[in-house]
């Protein structure tokens, strides 16, 4: 309601400006046409100074909390008020109508800004549109419905994206596979797949935690889960659970996932009709040509990658470089965001938006894809070029999108199981974390018309 009066506000300024440049007009009608003339512009001049200001919220190193503002920006558009996107501006600021309550919800969060005047917004936007620049403003209109797949029993780790969607104020549903498989997708724009194993066999956590209660308690509930849906084995429920985020794909939603929800979901794709899982998952054996019959047609981002054959691997494939990384000082492990056409790549110029082209690394049971596995269609988004590897990859599937981001926590390098829960009050700049938040802000992007 305050920004519905906020705006009637502005909207009977107009009224009263419109009414003064009248009354101005007939008061001067007779005097000499160059002094009406230099009066009437002193007059527009002071007007577009003085009347419409806006928020800028910066998102260059001066932003206070950079993870905060995405927070005010959803806010924002769950009000029914347009946010513009300014990209590559100062690391993708966002700039908003000045309306009183905004800006308090700014101060109450902690979130940097500046109130500019009409004309100074103007100037922004005629710098941005120069051809030269590497810059341009996407509208933002739409908030999306937010879902998170994630299972309803608590395991010794703790997801990325619901951490920091919760310290964003960010409002999100959680689904796991009885919605899935019960239809339930389709309510929804956006979906993050949690730490997850699509291959059926439970991370591959067996040789160490065989006898945690966690783990035993991770194997009985999902049995249970397959079995009330109607399948005979866990690994068949998390096919049917993966063609179906296929579907949600294919009909214009956006998938984003980490760490080990995203080999382990192209590679159950790739396994449709294979058993890949040896006794100790499934209580049968593998498809001895499990290997020969992957169809990597089905998948979204890898390719001609091999299957790790030892049950007791923490490892599903070739696709992951996490022993690659390893080797590498944590001192020297950086990925670099690649540098998209603002005005001609805005998708992929939208995802990369940061405050620093260079970003720190982490691990996790999916810490990065080797480049050889990667289908040549799709988008390298962050790399490390020393090592070959990819961190961060996108492309299209039908009418929607996916976004693959390997490693567990930004802002824990080596995130152990039973590690303590990142406080995102500490990393209120997180680099790492803008990417998860782009990604969820994407889909609020007004689409522009293909330029030809």
């Amino acid at each position: 309601m305050k920004l519905q009066k906020e705006k009637q506000k502005i909207e009977e300024q107009k009224c009263a400006s419109s009414l003064t440049k009248f009354t101005f007009f007939s008061f001067y009608d007779s005097m000499n046409f160059i002094k009406t003339s230099t009066l009437l512009f002193i007059v527009f001049c002071f007007s577009i100074n003085s009347y419409g200001s806006y928020l800028l919220i910066q998102m260059d190193d001066s932003q206070k909390n950079h993870l905060k503002a995405y927070g005010i920006s959803f806010w924002v558009l769950n009000q029914n008020v347009e946010v513009e996107w300014l990209l590559n501006y100062r690391g993708g600021s966002f700039l908003i109508k000045h309306l009183q309550p905004i800006e308090n919800e700014c101060i109450i969060r902690g979130v940097s800004y500046e109130i500019i005047a009409n004309a100074q917004a103007i100037g922004i936007k005629q710098e941005i549109a120069n051809p030269e620049v590497n810059m341009d403003v996407v509208k933002l209109e739409k908030p999306p419905k937010i879902a998170v797949y994630s299972p309803k029993n608590k395991l010794p780790w703790d997801d990325a994206v619901t951490l920091v969607l919760t310290y964003a104020e960010i409002p999100y549903d959680v689904v796991y596979d009885e919605e899935i498989i019960n239809g339930q997708l389709p309510l929804y724009d956006w979906l993050h797949l949690h730490h997850e194993d699509f291959t059926g066999q439970y991370g591959k956590f067996y040789s160490m935690y065989k006898n945690a209660a966690w783990y035993r308690e991770q194997v009985r509930t999902s049995e249970e889960m397959a079995s009330k849906l109607g399948f005979e084995k866990v690994s068949e429920l998390k096919l049917a659970v993966a063609q179906s985020i296929r579907n949600f794909t294919a009909g214009g939603g956006f998938l984003f996932t980490m760490c080990s929800g995203t080999d382990s979901y192209d590679i159950a794709l790739a396994a449709d009709g294979v058993d890949i899982c040896e006794n100790i998952y499934d209580h049968d054996g593998v498809d001895p040509q499990a290997q020969q019959k992957l169809d990597f047609n089905n998948t979204f981002a890898f390719k001609d990658f091999q299957l790790k054959k030892n049950p007791l691997e923490y490892e599903y494939s070739s696709i992951d470089a996490d022993k690659l990384h390893k080797r590498t000082p944590e001192e020297l492990d950086y990925f670099t965001l690649f540098d998209f056409s603002a005005k001609w790549d805005p998708v992929p110029t939208m995802l990369c938006q940061n405050h620093t082209p260079v970003v720190k690394g982490f691990f996790g049971q999916t810490t990065a894809f080797h480049k050889q596995y990667i289908k040549p269609e799709v988008i390298i988004m962050g790399e490390t070029k020393s090592l070959n590897t990819a961190k961060y990859i996108h492309g299209t599937f039908g009418k929607g999108q996916w976004t693959f981001y390997a490693g567990h926590d930004p802002a824990d390098y080596k995130h152990y199981v039973n590690d303590p829960k990142t406080d995102l009050n500490l990393h209120p700049n997180s680099a790492g974390y803008r990417l998860i938040l782009n990604n969820i802000l994407f889909p609020a992007a007004k689409k522009k018309k293909q330029k030809t």
